[in-house]
């Protein structure tokens, strides 16, 4: 079951994750994979909370939180790994539509690829106007979100906004893994900021 979701996610490796994250209730049932749900770790996030803080790395494995974003309002764009097709549109979706549109905004692309394969994705496809981030040293921000895949290490395709006080005032997770987010929602949710 697994393998065929891999190799069209274009994932080379698996992670497990040896009991040490529970189940995210809150959003159980609402992801999918080839019609088949998949189960996510972590605890779950709701629209009106605060969002949690999480720490990943950038380019340089410097350590980036959410701390370093304060009042700013923030668009979390979460993807399974930046070297696939839907993950590329979306990335490229936000940094060349999106983000000249929202300059006081911090366009944030967070996956657990790995930072250089980041680099390189950044570099070939002229990723210039969003930051791209890694939860691949500690998995703490799909953690905190409950956006881990379990059985993958791969985070699952979601958006958030956050206003300037780190509120959650939308939320997507992307019903199944090969759609694009409703990127118009998500747009709505900024123009209200």
């Amino acid at each position: 079951m697994l393998r065929p979701l891999m190799f069209a996610l274009g994932a080379v490796c698996t992670f497990s994750y040896a009991g040490d994250l529970s189940e995210n209730s809150l959003d159980a049932g609402k992801v999918s994979a080839q019609s088949k749900p998949v189960t996510l770790l972590g605890q779950g996030v709701e629209v009106g909370q605060q969002a949690p803080n999480f720490k990943v790395v950038d380019g340089n494995f410097t350590p980036v939180t959410l701390d370093n974003y304060q009042g700013q309002a923030v668009l979390l764009s979460v993807v399974p790994s930046l070297d696939t097709g839907v993950c590329s549109i979306q990335t490229k979706h936000f940094n060349e539509k999106v983000a000249s549109e929202y300059p006081s905004v911090a366009m944030l692309t967070l996956s657990a690829d790995l930072p250089f394969a980041q680099k390189r994705f950044c570099k070939a496809e002229n990723i210039d106007k969003i930051v791209t981030l890694s939860d691949s040293v500690w998995r703490d921000f799909g953690k905190n979100y409950g956006l881990i895949i379990k059985d993958m290490g791969l985070l699952t395709r979601a958006v958030f906004v956050l206003d300037k006080e780190h509120n959650i005032v939308y939320k997507q997770l992307v019903d199944n893994l090969s759609k694009e987010p409703d990127y118009d929602s998500a747009i709505a949710a900024l123009k209200k900021l």
